[in-house]
């Protein structure tokens, strides 16, 4: 626990206008304001599927009443012990949050299935510890994050997240500013108002920025949000010495709720938050705390201290954390998208009742125990039960989880022979019990692996749009070969199976994709930074003049056999081979309308439930049909032998699970097809002496 900081005397400071004497510790009105907050998240996530901005006026006010608390401490003269403080603020937030995660946990063993239970293990721990923001920015620009739109039901622990970090950030500032404003003499609300200000012009423009820039990451990021604290703080600042008029405070306090009200409904929020369209809900709240009790029949405060919301305000912290995984269970409960007017009703009034339940049964009877508040060590044993509480089981069901996958993996060749399988030579020699490959919970594992940037040889120009998306297998120093792959993630699958061949012989394999953007002269169809992205790796490939390119030349549709070439694709590779180079041209893999792998989970990977005929998936005919007639130097390759039989195109072939999803092929069944694309390589180009993998 840190030391109590030694504080000056209030005389100690320069004298600053005597506040408003109203200064109260508690405000009915605010609490009012914290209830109609709540209601609007929770209305708007049970029935409109949207982002009402009320999140924003919690953090507010947040900063509001942390921030007037140690201007109290700091203005009387009392120490901030921000040791003692820290103590008292997570022994009261946490054990509300260890109920919650452990009915999310049991929830989750019944009804959600293995392969979502490793990925809500983590968040669970991210929840616990209080940076689950960061996980989820992290997965929200991850264009290969397993399944990121389906939601968790701890997804909204993000804004928690970050109120926990703020709540210990603010006291390091409250405590830095008071030998601050001793040395500079000045007063400690001025230096701290120095100091809120520039946290609210700097991460308001970074939020701007990075909202234009990256806005599934600048969501969840704290530094975009800190302003929203800032105010905040400014706010508690800056209220004793406003003299605002009693009509002004009535107008005000009713602009501000009508402000709060409408900003989901006219605000795109989800889209555009939370950059400077963020002040429309943060300063709508400061107008509502700004007017405070007007004691006016018409003033809104009237409505905001009605013994009704007063006492939602009470529950709002426990009706926060409740009412999303109860929407989420329900939904997976129910196998609905969206929750109705009726069921909806009944989602709010369980949240409701279990917000009630835990305020009155967990979080009241702690606040008024009076055994924690007698020293730090009874408060820190409390916190600590309250993270046992979650961790003992969290880690023990990890465990579980893990030593299961590590089974699976440790299962021989021959009890998961994947494409091996598929040869007419092969003999099955598997156990009947073998389990299915890969483990559900590794799923999201399950992409090929490009982790190595490439080395100064193959780096891209500085500057160019093609920085930070080269990755190679392999070097170029003593290569025999070097391979260029090019397109999207359907490029990128196939680097699994190129790896192993690619070790065998001594290939540089060189990688230029970006997610999205299959490879083609410019085209309508793509977006204009795909069609830029496009041509710059073209002039890149001509630069280094490679042995080879890899594409994927066809686009399948989902369960359609409406096979196309890729747009502009005869376009995009005829320079290559012009200039002598080598174009290997992979027919694109069956696309389904339903995730195969969740068909195959859900039905206890039976692979006769999923089934889908070959002729609603692959044309008769290739698209990639006389390609190489039209542009000498264009070797066609298809591998649709491997995921298809005459009939179908199974979802597991050799016990081993063919699809991530619904058009993505996995890691671990792409290597097994190393050997037959080898074979297809050697083939088609002619190249002499390629060691086929697993034949040496």
């Amino acid at each position: 626990m840190s030391a109590p900081v030694q504080h000056a005397a209030a005389s100690d400071f320069p004298q600053a206008p005597a506040p408003r004497a109203a200064e109260r510790r508690y405000r009915p009105e605010v609490q009012g304001l914290r209830a109609l907050a709540v209601v609007l998240v929770v209305l708007y996530h049970v029935w409109l599927g949207r982002v009402s901005g009320g999140v924003d006026v919690f953090l507010l006010i947040s900063a509001f009443l942390l921030t007037g608390s140690f201007i109290r401490k700091a203005e009387s003269g009392k120490a901030l012990a921000l040791g003692r403080y820290w103590l008292h603020l997570f022994k009261r937030l946490l054990p509300a949050v260890a109920v919650v995660l452990l009915a999310v946990l049991a929830a989750a063993a019944a009804l959600l299935p293995a392969s979502a239970r490793q990925d809500l293990i983590g968040q669970t721990w991210s929840s616990l510890f209080y940076f689950q923001n960061w996980t989820l920015a992290n997965n929200a620009v991850d264009y290969l994050a397993a399944d990121h739109s389906a939601a968790s039901p701890l997804q909204h622990f993000w804004s928690l997240s970050i109120q926990g970090q703020v709540f210990v950030l603010w006291p390091l500032i409250f405590a830095a500013a008071l030998p601050v404003s001793r040395l500079a003499g000045r007063s400690y609300r001025s230096v701290l108002a120095v100091v809120f200000t520039a946290v609210f012009a700097v991460s308001l423009a970074y939020s701007v920025w990075q909202t234009g820039t990256n806005q599934a990451y600048a969501y969840f990021d704290t530094r975009t949000r800190l302003w929203e604290f800032a105010l905040g703080s400014l706010l508690a600042l800056a209220l004793p010495y406003l003299r605002l008029g009693h009509r002004v405070r009535i107008l005000i306090g009713w602009t501000g709720v009508i402000a709060m009200l409408s900003c989901g409904i006219i605000l795109q929020v989800q889209q555009q938050f939370p950059g400077y369209l963020a002040l429309w809900p943060t300063l709508a709240a400061a107008m509502v705390i700004a007017a405070g009790d007007t004691g006016s029949r018409i003033g809104a405060d009237r409505l905001l201290k009605a013994g009704p919301l007063v006492r939602l305000g009470d529950n709002s912290y426990a009706l926060y954390l409740w009412h999303w995984p109860v929407l989420v269970f329900w939904l997976i409960a129910s196998k609905q998208q969206n929750a109705g007017l009726v069921d909806g009703a009944v989602v709010i009034a369980v949240s409701l009742l279990l917000a009630v339940l835990t305020t009155k049964l967990v979080e009241g009877p702690l606040r008024s125990w009076s055994w924690p508040q007698v020293s730090a060590w009874r408060s820190t044993v409390v916190l600590a039960a309250s993270f046992v509480l979650v961790a003992a089981p969290l880690a023990g069901w990890q465990e579980r989880v893990d030593a299961q996958a590590e089974a699976v993996r440790l299962q021989s060749i021959a009890d998961n022979p994947g494409a091996l399988s598929l040869d007419p030579d092969y003999e099955t020699v598997s156990s009947t019990q073998a389990l299915v490959k890969p483990a559900p919970s590794e799923m999201d594992q399950e992409w090929a692996q490009l982790d190595e940037a490439c080395g100064e040889a193959a780096a891209p120009e500085a500057g160019s749009v093609l920085e930070g998306h080269c990755k190679q297998i392999g070097t170029a120093e003593g290569s025999q070969k070097t391979i260029v792959v090019l397109g999207d993630s359907h490029a990128m699958q196939w680097t699994a199976a190129l790896g192993p061949v690619a070790r065998a012989n001594d290939w540089h394999v060189v990688t230029v994709l970006k997610m999205g953007c299959r490879y083609g002269a410019e085209d309508p169809e793509r977006s204009e930074e795909c069609n830029a992205f496009n041509q710059a790796a073209g002039e890149y490939v001509l630069d280094l003049m490679p042995d080879a390119v890899f594409t994927v030349a066809s686009l399948t549709q989902e369960s359609s056999p409406d096979e196309t070439l890729g747009g502009g694709y005869d376009d995009g590779v005829r320079p290559f081979t012009e200039a002598g180079i080598q174009v290997l041209a992979m027919r694109d893999n069956p696309r389904f309308e339903f995730d195969m792998f969740k068909c195959l989970e859900s039905n206890g990977f039976d692979v006769r439930a999923c089934h889908v005929p070959r002729s609603q998936l692959l044309a008769d005919v290739s698209p990639l049909e006389g390609l190489e007639a039209r542009i000498p130097g264009v070797r066609v390759l298809d591998l649709s032998d491997q995921f298809c039989f005459d009939d179908a195109c199974p979802g597991i072939i050799g016990n081993v699970i063919v699809y991530k999803d619904h058009d993505h092929l996995n890691r671990t069944y792409m290597e097994t097809t190393s050997h037959v694309l080898a074979e297809r390589i050697l083939a088609a180009t002619g190249w002499e002496g390629v060691t086929v993998p697993g034949t040496t």
